[in-house]
This record gives C-alpha cells, sequence and structure tokens, in this order.
C-alpha cells in the first residue's frame, strides 16, 4: 500500500482543477438558463411568475430521481417551520430576479444580485448575533458603493425594476443565513429535500395569485430547457463544492459576471456601459476581500 503522502499533492492538484472546471461549468449553464428566461420574460412576452413556477416544476421532475434514491425519510426534522420560512425566502428570491431578467439588461442584472455576501453578512451580525470587524463593515460599504454606479439612480434613465436583482439578492441571503442555521443540526439531504418539495408549491401559489398561465409550443419547450438547465447547474454547483475547497473555488463563480456579459451582448446585442465594470470592479473586490479574510480566520481558528 502506497503512502498517502507520496500521492497526495498530484491528488490536491486535480482536484483543484477539477473542482474550477466545475464552478466554471456552472457558471456557463447558468449564463445559458438566465438567457432562455430572459428570452420567456422579456421576448416573448410570458408571465415572469409563471415562468418561475413552470422552470422550478420541471426542475423538481428531472429531479424525481435524486428524491427517489434518498426517501421520503429524509424529510424527517425538529424544524419543519425554519425549513418553510427558508423556502419561501427562496421563492420570493427566485420570483423577484425572473421579474427582474424581464425588466433589466442580463449584465445589470447580474452585477446587482451579487451583492448578496453583503446582505448575509449584515444578517449575520443582526440575526445571528455574529462578530463583523471593520474591515468586514468597510468591504460592505465598498460593495454597496460599486452596487450604486451600476444602479445610478440618480439618472433619468433609472427604474424601479432595476431594484428587483437587489432584492432577490437580500431574499437570497436570508435564504441562506437560515440554511446556515441548518447546517449545524440538519442533514444536507434534509435541507435539499425540503427545498425541492417545497419551492414548486410556494411558486405555484404566487403564479395562480399573479394569473395562471399554460405554456405551449416554443415557450414550452424553452421551459423545460430551462428546468433542465437549472438541475444541470446546481449539480455542477454541488461537484466544484463537494471536489474542491469552497473557499478555492468560489472566485471562479465570479465568471458568472463576464459569462452573462457575452451572452446578453451575443443573444441581445446588450452593450454594457463602462460603469458597470467599475461598479461591478468594486463589488467583485469587496467579495473577494471578505472571501480572504473568511480564510484567514479559518486558519487561526484551525
Amino acid at each position: 500500500m502506497k503512502d498517502m503522502n507520496q500521492t497526495s499533492p498530484v491528488f490536491s492538484s486535480s482536484r483543484a482543477l477539477a473542482g474550477a472546471a466545475w464552478m466554471i461549468a456552472a457558471g456557463i449553464a447558468f449564463s445559458i438558463l438566465n438567457i432562455v428566461t430572459q428570452w420567456l420574460t422579456m421576448k416573448l412576452g410570458f408571465p415572469s411568475a409563471a415562468t418561475a413556477f413552470w422552470q422550478y416544476a420541471f426542475a423538481l421532475a428531472f429531479s424525481l430521481p435524486f428524491l427517489f434514491r434518498v426517501g421520503i425519510r429524509a424529510m424527517r426534522t425538529s424544524y419543519p417551520w425554519r425549513h418553510v420560512v427558508r423556502v419561501a425566502f427562496a421563492a420570493a428570491g427566485v420570483m423577484t430576479w425572473v421579474a427582474g431578467l424581464a425588466a433589466v439588461p442580463i449584465w445589470q442584472a447580474i452585477a446587482l444580485v451579487m451583492t448578496s455576501p453583503f446582505f448575509i453578512i449584515m444578517g449575520a451580525r443582526i440575526f445571528l448575533g455574529e462578530y463583523v470587524g471593520v474591515s468586514r463593515w468597510a468591504a460592505t460599504g465598498v460593495g454597496f458603493v460599486g452596487a450604486m454606479i451600476i444602479l445610478q439612480p440618480w439618472s433619468d434613465s433609472f427604474t424601479w425594476a432595476a431594484l428587483l436583482p437587489i432584492l432577490s439578492a437580500l431574499l437570497w441571503g436570508a435564504s441562506s443565513l437560515i440554511t446556515k442555521s441548518l447546517t449545524g443540526v440538519e442533514r444536507s439531504e434534509t435541507i435539499t429535500v425540503w427545498l425541492l418539495a417545497l419551492l414548486t408549491p410556494f411558486n405555484g401559489a404566487v403564479a395562480l395569485a399573479a394569473g395562471f398561465s399554460v405554456p405551449s409550443g416554443q415557450i414550452l419547450f424553452l421551459l423545460v430547457a430551462a428546468g433542465l438547465l437549472t438541475v444541470i447547474a446546481q449539480y455542477f454547483l454541488t461537484l466544484a463544492y463537494t471536489t474542491a475547497d469552497a473557499a478555492y473555488v468560489q472566485p471562479f463563480d465570479d465568471l458568472k459576471l463576464p459569462l452573462n456579459v457575452l451572452a446578453g451582448w451575443l443573444v441581445f446585442g446588450y452593450a454594457p456601459t463602462g460603469y458597470l465594470w467599475l461598479g461591478a470592479l468594486l463589488i467583485l473586490g469587496a467579495s473577494l476581500f471578505i472571501m480572504r479574510n473568511e480564510m484567514k480566520k479559518e486558519r487561526r481558528t484551525a
């Protein structure tokens, strides 16, 4: 039997490369998904609430093999209402995100939704009582300055719909905080199954209230494709985090901005202006600074 120390360097480098590749693949899948979603809502005029419902309904159908594999026992929990609230926030985030894609260019939506880590930091301080130092508050402030540069609420071209991606970032941040509180007391399978089981009914209730729409023809085909892309993108994301350390693969997730800018330019002809890159640079820089600090803190704790 070989000594593990002899093989670990090669093993680590191969896992790092694979983790980065899976994260980039997830970014490409999400970019295509965003194009499909915006085409459905902006070009074909299919209601955003119905788009969100059918997308995740088809994603649930494609996820049934996983649900059958883990079984109904995975839903056993001592914290049912925490799961319900978490999924409610996630569903609201999905709804506002799809509505945002129906109203603003992809590049703007992607850049603004990247403010989610800053909402998580503030929520962790307020609701979880975590310590937030001066550096993290400063990084959060820089990130929001970047968001304001992209939004430009002082300009004549500003519309309130541009705030929808930020609202979705806030809602997804709230869902992430509850997920964080559950990871210490629940199995990952339980957290995943509750999300899959509840997300479609939540989206369905909103779609029903907004006026239910049944797809057909090209719209039906695109919605099935969106559901499949949702599952593929999430699966690639899971592979990335299970193959390599989260702190290592996370920066590759930031490639979703240029990937979505490229996709929006190729399909819709969106040409982002210079202020996007300034605002995005501030948001990305602040996010990476926070991640670097977290890595240092984890090493000190270890």
